[in-house]
């Protein structure tokens, strides 16, 4: 039986980014590959009702050892790696013993890391850490938590004596790119309620995330010869730069933290003639995210009116939702996990989630997913870890969980 850390090294060596411009679903084959692999390991372990379908959605059920009416749990993580940074190729390192000093990632490029710059590190002073070799993501975010939820169930299979439900375990694709749950069948996977397992740091557990939207600002402007362009030319690059002036900047991420919420410009490119700007909406409150919609609607129109109508398009576009809406009715799967971590002698941090999972989206589909920690931190980068003891215990709370809920 691999350990969990095993099963983590060999999914990340899995090439499976996401595409953020592309249209198909899933946004890149290779995530399949992945899906496949696993899709082998779910029947080599023993789980039943396997399907992998077009769209890369794998699904399995653990069944129930017991005659005795317990809720069918489900276990979601998600198999693509973010594409802000290259995911292919990866080559996990292994410090054995974390002495708190830099990091070297890597030598020849120079990659290090402090805990001057990245604090959090001093909390793992003697751990293992699992990191990159500079030059790519690691993907714990969220291969992690697919070993995670693949060693619990096979840790069941081996351990029949445990008695448990109906276990619904589901993998999807295209979270990181904001379409995890677009052809998630909440009715096929028949889980009465479920965690995702994609979260930080150890004790992590969250059940309220951001609102979001996304706005496209498309600016058209008047192309003239520069020599003859007095009074005639209008440079759309110019009134992207006044545009985004005109939005609050003390309501920028860089500026933000807890529960404030913000306006982030993501993406600009543009010429004299056209420029397109595409932010993020965030905040944990529905009517301040109304809010921050209304300036930009604001700022549109205010240089429509002196430029004439036209010139500044704006297309908002809502997200998701904070899950936290749906859930406070059954929150008892707060408390079981909560619970979970308490009896394994885990401090659980309940913080709210400055950003979105696919349990967002499913929550408002009739699936209520609070999120487990998986010990993965600075995740879509070079600078990505995984505390090797984190990963293990979070088998631990999962199949504590597992136990909770059986016996009540």
């Amino acid at each position: 039986m691999p350990t969990v850390k095993e099963r983590f090294i060999k999914y990340a060596k899995i090439h499976t980014t996401s595409g953020r411009d592309e249209k198909t679903f899933p946004s890149s084959v290779v995530q399949f590959d992945l899906a496949r692999v696993l899709e082998a390991e779910l029947r080599e372990i023993g789980l039943e009702d396997i399907s992998l379908d077009e769209n890369c959605y794998l699904m399995a059920t653990l069944p129930a050892n017991t005659e005795r009416p317990i809720p069918t749990i489900g276990f979601i993580a998600h198999m693509d790696t973010s594409p802000d940074m290259s995911g292919e190729n990866v080559n996990p390192q292994i410090i054995e013993k974390y002495d708190g000093g830099e990091i070297v990632l890597n030598e020849a490029l120079g990659v290090r890391m402090s805990p001057a710059e990245f604090p959090e590190l001093l909390k793992y002073i003697g751990q293992e850490l699992i990191t990159t070799d500079g030059t790519t993501l690691l993907g714990a975010d969220d291969k992690a938590g697919v070993a995670v939820i693949m060693s619990a169930m096979e840790y069941l299979v081996a351990h029949p004596e445990i008695k448990h439900g109906k276990i619904r375990i589901g993998f999807t694709p295209d979270e990181e790119v904001g379409r995890g749950a677009d052809f998630f069948d909440v009715q096929k996977f028949g889980a009465d309620y479920a965690y995702t397992v994609d979260g930080g740091e150890l004790g992590e557990l969250e059940y309220e995330t951001f609102n979001a939207a996304q706005a496209t600002v498309t600016i058209h402007g008047r192309n003239v010869h520069p020599g003859v362009a007095k009074n005639k030319m209008i440079n759309s690059i110019l009134l992207a730069m006044e545009f985004n002036a005109m939005l609050p900047v003390n309501e920028r991420p860089e500026y933000t933290e807890g529960r404030e919420g913000f306006i982030h410009l993501l993406d600009m490119s543009g010429t004299v003639e056209t420029t397109k700007l595409v932010y993020i909406i965030r905040d944990h409150n529905r009517a301040l995210l109304e809010k921050r919609k209304q300036y930009m609607l604001d700022a549109a129109a205010l240089l429509n009116r002196r430029l004439g109508e036209g010139h500044v398009g704006l297309e908002i576009k809502d997200q998701y939702y904070n899950m936290r809406e749906m859930i406070e009715p059954v929150f008892h799967i707060v408390e079981d996990a909560r619970q979970a971590m308490l009896a394994l002698g885990i401090e659980p941090i309940i913080i709210p989630v400055r950003g979105g999972t696919d349990g967002s989206r499913l929550s408002f589909m009739g699936l209520p997913t609070p999120n487990l920690f998986t010990g993965g931190l600075y995740g879509h980068g070079k600078y990505e870890i995984l505390a090797t003891r984190s990963l293990e215990r979070s088998v631990d709370v999962v199949l504590k969980i597992i136990e909770i809920v059986a016996n009540k």
